[in-house]
């Protein structure tokens, strides 16, 4: 039976993730921060879960969590990086200490995580890297510059990585979810202290005081793990996996509009070349 190593599952899409692959009678590596709040899964599932504390953006209980589910199951199958959360700011309202800690929660971790697993899955000529990102990875809105930024970094090295691990047999998604009702715009969210008046009506208008999703979101976390664990377990699994009415609408909108503007731009595009 396959072995999945989920980050981020006290809460929302990792914690259904978790109960999905559960049910199904395979193994999972069940990670928080706190691990108390995951413990009930090996209470419920003892034979084939495994609890551990992760926080990903400290190296060594990365090491750990792998080492501690190739000791158990003798491998992972499937990584899922899950684990992250948002911030909001203005871009001069940004804070350092916070977006350093940010994108070491969410791209920093992740890499780590991913090249931890990455040895044992070329040595089995197998695996799966499920890297949940964002529409935000698609596009940025006012105030979420930052968190963009984390994952366009992250659907950056996912395209590269694709194309480096699948001559060796080892598969990556990358998981682009709307809105969905778990924690994110809730307690997960953080945000500058810093207020600049000018940003009122743009970024302003998305801080965390001012935001009334939360609670609204469309998605159903129970039904984005069904969907991640069917794009998995596929043999024509899709590189991006969008998640989501709202994210097919917002990028779809997107694509068609960045293709506008490169048509309309197209001959000065061009024009740039070397004439012969």
């Amino acid at each position: 039976m396959p072995t999945w190593l989920i980050t981020g599952c006290s809460t929302g899409l990792g914690r259904a993730l978790a109960q999905a692959v559960l049910q199904r009678g395979w193994n999972a590596v069940v990670t928080a921060r706190n691990v108390a709040s995951v413990q009930d899964l090996p209470e419920l599932y003892p034979h084939t879960a495994l609890a551990v504390p992760l926080d990903v953006s400290d190296r060594s209980q990365v090491t750990e969590a792998v080492r501690a589910a190739e000791s158990r199951f003798g491998g992972v199958d499937v990584v899922v990086n899950n684990a992250g959360h948002g911030y909001r700011a203005a871009v001069e309202e940004g804070e350092e200490p916070d977006v350093a800690e940010l994108f070491a929660t969410n791209f920093f971790g992740p890499v780590d995580l991913i090249k931890s697993v990455l040895p044992g899955m070329r040595e089995r000529r197998s695996g799966a890297i499920v890297n949940v990102s964002s529409i935000a990875g698609r596009l940025a809105l006012p105030g979420s510059g930052y968190y963009s930024a984390t994952k366009f970094a992250l659907a950056g090295i996912s395209d590269a990585l694709r194309r480096e691990v699948e001559p060796l047999g080892i598969r990556v998604i990358l998981v682009e979810p709307g809105a969905f009702r778990t924690d994110f715009a809730g307690r997960s969210l953080q945000q500058s202290r810093i207020t600049i008046e000018d940003y009122d009506e743009t970024a302003g208008l998305r801080r965390i005081e001012n935001d009334t999703t939360h609670g609204r979101q469309p998605g159903d976390p129970a039904r984005a793990a069904q969907a991640v664990i069917e794009a998995v377990a596929s043999p024509d699994a899709p590189f991006r996996l969008l998640l989501g009415s709202d994210a097919v609408q917002i990028i779809g909108d997107e694509l068609h509009a960045q293709l506008q503007e490169l048509q309309a731009w197209k001959d000065t595009s061009l024009s740039t070349d070397f004439s012969e």
